[in-house]
């Protein structure tokens, strides 16, 4: 008989919210804002690692990437763009919502991202409104797919692994999860992931 789904594990980017920073996003600040993108790439890939691992302030992700030299524009500027490309997937947030109130689910989040940017996500959107606790990357200093990082988020929530899922876009973390007993969904689009979570015995 399958057992009850206690806990839900899910990522931020790409399956409650935009990815935010993401290549795109990049490529559109190269264009407003005048830069080399190859460049800004390419510093971007040398030093992101480091910010998400809470090692860096965004001002000094910044400093590396875009403010090594003179510009015509802020850090200001540069992160009120940055900020703006976070925009909410609703249908997934409420289907969260729902299935945590039906089901009394404890529900926590497992994410790789900055310090500043993951307290501008979780304040606009309200995501502890429904998480009950986050275990990001810039907090613990591990980041996905280091299977470290789902340790912390398992021995936080004192759960079973055998009744907790674990929601994220990207099949290699989705795989990594699955590795320490956590079952996994591959999140593609809200109605597979509806479907998979009604699989498990999650409907709402």
């Amino acid at each position: 008989m399958q057992k009850k789904i206690t806990t839900l594990f899910t990522d931020i980017g790409g399956v409650l919210l935009t990815n935010g920073w993401d290549r795109q996003a990049r490529g559109e600040a190269s264009v407003i804002f005048n830069l080399d993108s190859v460049d800004l790439e390419e510093r971007h890939h040398l030093t992101f690692d480091t910010y998400e691992v809470g090692k860096l302030t965004l001002d000094e992700y910044l400093e590396r990437i875009v403010f090594f030299k003179e510009r015509n524009f802020t850090y200001d500027d540069f992160k009120e763009f940055m900020f703006k490309k976070s925009l909410p997937y609703p249908e997934m947030i409420q289907l969260i919502c729902n299935l945590k109130k039906k089901y009394k689910l404890k529900v926590a989040v497992i994410s790789n991202e900055g310090r500043e940017l993951n307290q501008y996500r979780i304040n606009t959107f309200k995501l502890n409104e429904f998480v009950d606790f986050f275990v990001s990357s810039s907090f613990v200093h591990f980041r996905k797919p280091d299977a470290d990082i789902f340790k912390v988020a398992i021995d936080i929530s004192q759960s079973d692994v055998e009744t907790s899922l674990y929601i994220d876009d990207r099949m290699l973390f989705v795989q990594v999860a699955e590795g320490l007993g956590l079952k996994g969904i591959h999140h593609t689009d809200y109605e597979d992931t509806k479907a998979q979570l009604a699989a498990h015995g999650l409907e709402v």
